[in-house]
């Protein structure tokens, strides 16, 4: 049945400026646009916006639902400004709690303690005698107690997986404080969780993100939940026939092969995508992989999670299936390596590669990335929680290509924009704040490294035109134009006009889906 929406500036994103006042849709698909007086007899069915502003779709293009979800029903570790108040809020959570039950919770992050601290397994024994994981907010670092280690048979003797490490003291003993693949050990370990929890998740972090706007996510969450098969049950149950709202599956190579030859999707609601790879890990924990040491620590570069020939061999895999790769890259050598494997094995035609975060590049990377058919998967939101202490890590060289946007938004290089929930804030607003002004909110100063701020227009376009070319489907989404989705994130007000602080101050009225309203603001 045809509908028509008007009475709203409906903002294209095809060019800066460009509007209509009307669009007609049909089997969540759009028919026509335009002007409302041409329109308004193609049908008596008709939703009134009374004046709002709308966009194409707001997309999350890299996030982990699960854990987005997880992190509602749970404690929000980020939230924490010492670990002091952190630990104690944590042995209020064991009060409440069956003292059996093991606790896993994401979010701390040292950087916002006054004195940087990072809690030692003891310190976590004083909170709980059962097992307790900590993962810190870049999710490459976590902090475990020692009946944690314990049942994960870690000991002095242990040695470190060739792709993470286990933190010890003088002694040699373990700290509790494991490093990206050091963490399977712990991981491996924590009982699975049912479908029915992880659809609780699920349902939970879908209402939040129609609730600002989101009409759709790109996420990785395949891997960390027992056989692959579970975490997709739930999606499917979840959002298979029973809401509309767009999953683009990442695969993780660990499970890639078994999900390319068994498992089944529910288009165009749940999409299979690329083949997910992570080279290094992150700055915060000092694992992303640079191509000089730390400044602030010389004895280390990160960690390297796989050699040159294992990647090409990961790389090679995708190719045979005809499938894109979607690569963790932070640092500017893990950026290299995942550059050669590409220009080895090149993107197959009508696929195009992801390269996730790319928050240190140099100059010559970048142009050999600009020979590539990819899309720079950024999250803004980084600058913010990042800055300023990532300048002692990098050292001032380092910053001229750090998050660096503008220039490579300039070079030609699409990007398309997420959060990374649950490790930073979901809300599109913060985001596009983040790449208009620099900044945290609050703040007065330029913003950091201001040089690199972006338009409004393309601050949009990361979650609009940017995610949809991300997956391959600029002509059918991400724009507000004939025969695309009818996916529709509607505002309170113009998002191009006002200070920029009104960004932030923005209200979602509707999120529209294949047509169908599925959030809308009763206030």
């Amino acid at each position: 049945m045809k509908q028509l929406i008007h009475n709203a500036k409906f903002y294209t994103m095809k060019n800066p400026g460009d509007h209509v006042e009307a669009v007609l849709i049909e089997d969540g698909k759009i028919l026509q646009m335009g002007n409302y007086e041409k329109l308004k007899n193609e049908t008596a069915n008709q939703l009134d916006l009374k004046g709002s502003y709308v966009y194409p779709g707001f997309v999350d293009s890299h996030i982990h639902l699960i854990g987005h979800g997880d992190k509602l029903r749970y404690i929000d570790l980020s939230l924490f400004e010492s670990a002091e108040t952190m630990k104690e809020h944590l042995k209020n959570l064991f009060e409440q709690r069956n003292p059996q039950e093991r606790i896993v919770a994401e979010g701390w992050n040292e950087n916002n303690f006054p004195n940087k601290k990072i809690l030692h397994r003891t310190e976590l024994d004083e909170i709980t005698t059962s097992p307790l994981v900590l993962k810190r907010i870049c999710r490459h670092a976590m902090i475990v107690n020692s009946k944690a280690l314990e049942i994960a048979g870690i000991t002095k003797d242990t040695p470190d997986p060739s792709d993470g490490v286990i933190v010890r003291d003088e002694f040699g003993e373990p700290t509790g404080y494991l490093m990206d693949g050091a963490q399977a050990l712990i991981l491996e370990q924590i009982p699975e969780v049912s479908v029915d929890q992880l659809r609780t998740s699920l349902e939970m972090a879908a209402e939040d993100l129609l609730s600002l706007g989101f009409t759709g996510v790109h996420t990785e969450d395949m891997s960390y939940y027992g056989n692959y098969s579970k975490p997709l049950e739930a999606f499917q149950q979840t959002f298979g026939e029973h809401k509309k709202f767009r999953i683009h599956l990442l695969r993780h190579h660990l499970v890639f092969d078994e999900m390319i030859q068994s498992a089944s999707y529910s288009e165009p609601w749940i999409e299979p995508g690329a083949m997910k790879i992570f080279i290094d890990g992150a700055l915060g924990g000092r694992t992303a992989l640079l191509t000089k040491p730390y400044d602030d620590d010389k004895s280390t570069q990160g960690v390297n999670i796989h050699s040159q020939q294992e990647l090409n061999a990961l790389v090679a895999k995708a190719r045979s299936h005809g499938e894109a790769i979607a690569v963790h890259a932070i640092g500017d050598l893990g950026m290299e390596m995942i550059v050669e494997a590409i220009e080895l094995h090149p993107v197959p035609t009508g696929k195009r590669d992801r390269l996730i975060h790319a928050n240190v590049l140099n100059g010559n990377l970048v142009s050999r990335i600009e020979k590539l058919d990819v899309v720079l998967d950024i999250q803004p939101s980084f600058v913010t929680s990042d800055f300023p202490w990532v300048r002692e890590r990098l050292g001032e060289e380092r910053l001229t290509w750090a998050y660096a946007w503008r220039k490579l938004i300039d070079r030609g290089i699409v990007c398309s924009g997420g959060s990374d929930s649950p490790i930073e804030a979901v809300d599109p607003r913060l985001g596009m704040y983040a790449a208009v002004t620099r900044r945290n909110p609050g703040e007065t100063h330029d913003g950091y490294l201001p040089e690199e701020k972006l338009t409004r227009f393309e601050a949009i376009s990361l979650y609009t035109t940017g995610s949809a070319y991300a997956i391959g489907k600029e002509l059918s989404r991400g724009k507000i134009d004939v025969n695309y989705d009818a996916d529709f994130t509607v505002f309170d007000r113009d998002l191009f006009e006002g200070t920029e602080e009104q960004l932030l101050e923005a209200n979602v009225v509707k999120t529209i889906v294949a047509g169908e309203v599925m959030f809308s603001n009763k206030n």
